[in-house]
Order: C-alpha cells, then sequence, then structure tokens
C-alpha cells in the first residue's frame, strides 16, 4: 500500500483546522501580498491600511492554525515585498529622499536575509525597519498638502515640511523603531499585556 499523502491545507495549516479557517488565512495572507502592490498606486491608503494588517495579522493567523514556522517566513516576504514598493514609490515620483529609502531598504535587507538564513530574531533588531515609518510620515505630510491645504505645490511644499522638521522626525522615529523592535524581537512581549502589568493591571 502506498504511502498517504496528507491534504496540502494540513502541511501548510494544523491538522484540526476547519476549512473555514484555512479559507480565512489564504485571504489575509492574500491581503498580506496584495497591499504592498497597491502602495504603488495608492501611497498613503495602501501603506497605512498595509501597516494595520502588517501588526495584527499574526494574532490572526497564528490562531486560526498558521504554524509559526510558516508564518514567520511568509511575514518577511511580504515585508519586503512592501519595502520593495516603498522605494518604487521613491523613484517614480522622484522624491528627494528616494535615495535614503534606498539605502533604509538594503540596511532592513541584510537583517530579513540574516534572519531567513538563520532563524534568529536578534538580527532583526540589529537592521531596525526605519524605512516604513519614514514613508508613512512621507504620505501622510503630503496627504495633508494636498487634500486638506490643497495646494498645487502639494509635494514640494510637504518635502520642505519634512526637511525643516528632519531632526525631530527623525529622532520619533528612531525611538519608535527600537523600542518596537526590543518588544516584537527581543523581549518577545505583547505590548498590550505589558502595558497593563506596568500599572497593575
Amino acid at each position: 500500500m502506498g504511502k498517504r499523502i496528507a491534504p496540502v491545507s494540513n502541511r501548510i495549516a494544523a491538522a484540526q483546522t476547519s476549512p473555514i479557517e484555512v479559507g480565512a488565512i489564504a485571504l489575509i495572507v492574500a491581503a498580506k501580498f496584495a497591499l504592498p502592490m497597491l502602495i504603488v498606486r495608492f501611497p498613503f491608503a495602501a501603506g497605512w491600511a498595509n501597516f494595520i494588517l502588517d501588526g495584527i495579522d499574526g494574532d490572526l493567523l497564528i490562531p486560526l492554525g498558521l504554524p509559526d514556522a510558516i508564518y514567520q517566513p511568509v511575514d518577511k516576504l511580504a515585508d519586503w515585498a512592501t519595502y520593495v514598493a516603498i522605494v518604487v514609490v521613491g523613484y517614480r515620483n522622484a522624491w528627494p529622499t528616494k535615495r535614503l529609502m534606498l539605502g533604509l531598504f538594503l540596511f532592513r535587507s541584510v537583517g530579513q536575509v540574516a534572519f531567513l538564513l538563520t532563524g534568529n530574531e536578534l538580527l532583526l533588531a540589529a537592521f531596525p525597519n526605519f524605512l516604513e515609518p519614514v514613508f508613512l510620515v512621507t504620505v501622510s505630510i503630503l496627504a495633508y498638502e494636498r487634500v486638506i491645504r490643497r495646494l498645487p505645490d502639494w509635494q514640494e511644499r510637504g518635502f520642505a515640511t519634512l526637511y525643516r522638521h528632519r531632526w525631530l522626525i527623525g529622532t520619533l522615529i528612531v525611538i519608535y523603531k527600537l523600542q518596537d523592535e526590543y518588544f516584537t524581537h527581543i523581549a518577545n512581549v505583547d505590548r498590550s499585556e505589558f502595558i497593563q502589568q506596568l500599572f497593575g493591571g
């Protein structure tokens, strides 16, 4: 009698995962790769939607039955797709920060490749993702100048604002990302639980 081959769904999800849960996993994973592609066309909306999904996807996918051993490489590949889209936006629109973004992309990519090869999360913390917050701050300022203030020279005004406050923005991004990398890849602590414990909750 030949060896029985397990269904593909059983190899990418826990055996007890229902078809509905497998479908939900597939939709979320598809969204993780679809949103980065939409960033090229809709930088502000897709960028923020992708950021929100990336913050909650693990809390959705793993309880649904996706093993962490599969989630981690899928998540990092989707992140890399996001970074590529961000660099494309910068060069496509001739942003003054495009070279900075390319440099931050290459910097983060070193950590991602090292993590995928070794599985050591500390390598991700050693090469923080500064690219995405720089991008989100940029598109938010540009959206404000274009949609709220309705300025004809919104892009020039937006980058002038970004340059004028570059030290403040840069400092806040570094502080935010260092704490984010610490909680996510070093301490491996849920921030909401940490805050509850901190205040005796």
